[in-house]
């Protein structure tokens, strides 16, 4: 009976696990990071790392959508605000953003676009 509840307790801890890894927005793939659906996310060279705070707003985040987030899922990952309240996501202090021409997982169209957006690497 106790060898069963402890792999029962074991068993149980293993799905927590992998439900945190699940739930994280983003991951590593082909060494750049993404996000939703695989869709490749960009750092802003403009944006101060560690400022907390995020310079692309208004047209910019329409063209750069940034990576919404309420709370960063730990390690590298923090939280920045932006400047109409809302929060964003950022990974070694640099807020984290999409490239509305990337169409597909994979896509890395905006890497260096005006030698200001990088695409995001672990």
């Amino acid at each position: 009976m106790k060898k069963t509840l402890l792999s029962l307790a074991a068993l149980v801890a293993i799905a927590g696990c992998s439900t945190m890894a699940a739930d994280s927005p983003v991951k590593s793939m082909d060494g750049v990071l993404v996000g939703t659906g695989g869709m490749t996310l960009y750092t802003f060279d403009r944006d101060a790392t560690g400022s907390g705070r995020s310079v692309c707003n208004g047209p910019c985040a329409t063209n750069w959508p940034p990576l919404m987030a309420t709370k960063a899922p730990g390690g590298d990952y923090s939280i920045v605000t932006r400047d109409d309240g809302k929060t964003q996501l950022a990974y070694k202090g640099k807020p984290l953003y999409y490239w509305v021409k990337d169409t597909k997982p994979g896509d890395k169209t905006g890497e260096g676009v005006n030698q200001v957006w990088r695409t995001a690497r672990p």
